[in-house]
């Protein structure tokens, strides 16, 4: 006896189908899994036998074997209880399951579904194949439901399962609003308006939400740098919805989905003890890093200078390619990881160079030795470095609100509107341009071209420099609306490109 369940897998962020293969023969009992199964997969047939006793439903004295179909993709997690029970369910006569419908679930002891990773990608990939039935964990299915068209029906036991199928009781598959999701995207707990004074930082926070340009913060500790870092999420646009899909598969394959659809852009604050490998992803299976789960979102690492050097120089390929492969035994996978970059830093080992109110106690070996540990190749990829000095005292005790995020925010998407226009092709922010794009976009007034000249030859800016200073006033110009990069859009990048406080 034979028979086939459709089910599916996981390779990177695309999902593929799995044909869970079910045949009972005569021989010695026996249950035997087959198909490049993992650990998980392997203890499944424990689960199944369990879950079908408890149904009052014994597995036959006969040899069984399940073929996960096609057999030379390695197969994760425990996605396949539920095909594997049906399929044997199915041959037993117990229940007629369709060959056109596609079955994801862990199963408890007790015949209770339980949730799996990477539902959203299986069903947007599969659907895309032409399957529109899917049979999920009730905790899974308004995450498969965001694929418009797909009938997602979400199930919290075999039993509940097996009653359908039967035609016992009925259900519906299940929707979910999107428009109402998106509404609530706008809905933070903070806001910029709580940072009090720090004007220079804030409009290093708007021109970094601009253009999608990395910022440092510099600064002692107690002025206000993860606070601000923590609102530039605020300040960014809503994602629309294919940013806000991929950003929703990212974190379905990582197991980390809280919720139907992710609307907010992610803010990933990572600490200084986090690994390379935790950071760009991997693992014997590999599994998005903490640079996806940033992906059109932002990466937030404070205390940049603790960060261990290899760590550091894991990110420089990811910050360039917007995307980052992972190579494995079972092979290679690519996240997407187009993220912007937050770090902040003190200043020096007693985190008081600079600082007006407390003198710094740090010999001059040791200021070198603490720029040191900043690699060079990624303090050139930064775009905004900006001090941080402590709130005046005068500020903190009026204790006045500066400027809403929402306000700030309505400069930004205007100059992001303005990019949109620019770069017709393939939207891109201003910040991943390309040498050519900026030849042709970076118009410079001629007081703009001297005052650039005379920066280059004072302070021996590098090519990447240089193209980093046009960027960063391509977008001071865009949020003043300017068509032409004028000289004080050219002063204002340099003073974030060049600080003498801080020159690691």
């Amino acid at each position: 006896m034979f028979c086939r369940i459709k089910s599916g897998g996981i390779l990177g962020l695309d999902g593929f189908l799995v044909d869970v293969e079910v045949d009972i023969s005569p021989g010695l009992p026996q249950f035997n899994i087959v198909g490049l199964p993992d650990k998980a997969i392997n203890e499944s047939k424990e689960r199944v036998r369990s879950s079908l006793k408890n149904l009052n439903i014994n597995l036959p004295s006969k040899r069984i074997t399940v073929n996960l179909s096609p057999s030379y993709v390695k197969k994760q997690g425990t996605l396949y209880d539920l095909p594997i029970a049906l399929g044997i369910l199915k041959l037993l006569g117990v229940v007629d399951v369709p060959e056109d419908a596609v079955f994801l679930g862990e199963l408890s002891l007790d015949g209770k579904i339980n949730k799996v990773r990477g539902v959203l990608p299986m069903v947007a990939s599969l659907f895309s194949e032409g399957f529109d039935t899917f049979f999920v964990p009730k905790c899974n299915e308004l995450e498969g439901s965001i694929v418009k068209g797909a009938k997602v029906y979400g199930f919290s036991s075999i039993q509940e399962v097996i009653e359908f199928l039967r035609g016992d009781i009925s259900r519906k598959p299940a929707s979910v609003n999107v428009d109402e999701l998106f509404e609530k995207s706008l809905d933070f707990v903070i806001d910029l308006s709580d940072v009090y004074g720090q004007t220079l930082a804030k409009r290093a926070l708007e021109i970094s939400a601009a253009g999608f340009h990395n910022l440092l913060l510099v600064g002692p500790p107690g002025s206000g740098k993860s606070m601000l870092a923590k609102r530039i999420t605020t300040i960014l646009p809503p994602p629309d919805f294919n940013e806000a899909l991929e950003i929703t598969k990212i974190y379905s394959v990582a197991g980390l989905l809280k919720e139907p659809m992710i609307t907010q852009r992610p803010f990933r604050s990572v600490h200084h003890t986090t690994s390379d490998i935790a950071l760009i992803g991997g693992g014997s299976i590999p599994m998005p890093g903490e640079i996806s789960l940033a992906h059109r979102g932002v990466l937030f690492l404070d205390e940049l200078v603790e960060f261990s050097r290899k760590a550091l120089e894991a990110l420089r390929q990811p910050m360039e390619d917007g995307n980052i492969t992972v190579t494995r035994a079972m092979g290679r996978v690519t996240y997407p990881a187009e993220f912007l970059l937050i770090a902040a830093t003190n200043p020096c080992a007693c985190g008081n160079y600079g600082n007006p109110y407390k003198p710094c106690v740090c010999t001059p070996n040791q200021l070198r030795a603490f720029h040191s540990k900043l690699s060079g190749p990624i303090m050139d990829r930064i775009d905004l470095k900006v001090w941080v000095d402590p709130v005046d005292k005068e500020e903190l005790l009026n204790m006045q609100k500066g400027e809403s995020s929402k306000s700030v925010r309505e400069r930004v998407i205007r100059a992001i509107d303005i990019q949109k226009e620019r770069f017709k092709g393939k939207f891109k922010f201003n910040s991943r341009m390309t040498e050519k794009e900026i030849e042709t976009y970076c118009i410079l007034e001629n007081e703009a071209k001297s005052i650039l000249r005379m920066a280059v030859e004072k302070f021996h800016l590098s090519g990447r420099g240089y193209a980093k200073v046009l960027k960063v006033a391509r977008t001071i110009s865009d949020l003043n609306q300017e068509e032409k990069i004028k000289a004080e859009h050219i002063v204002q990048a340099l003073q974030f490109r060049i600080d003498e406080k801080f020159t690691p």
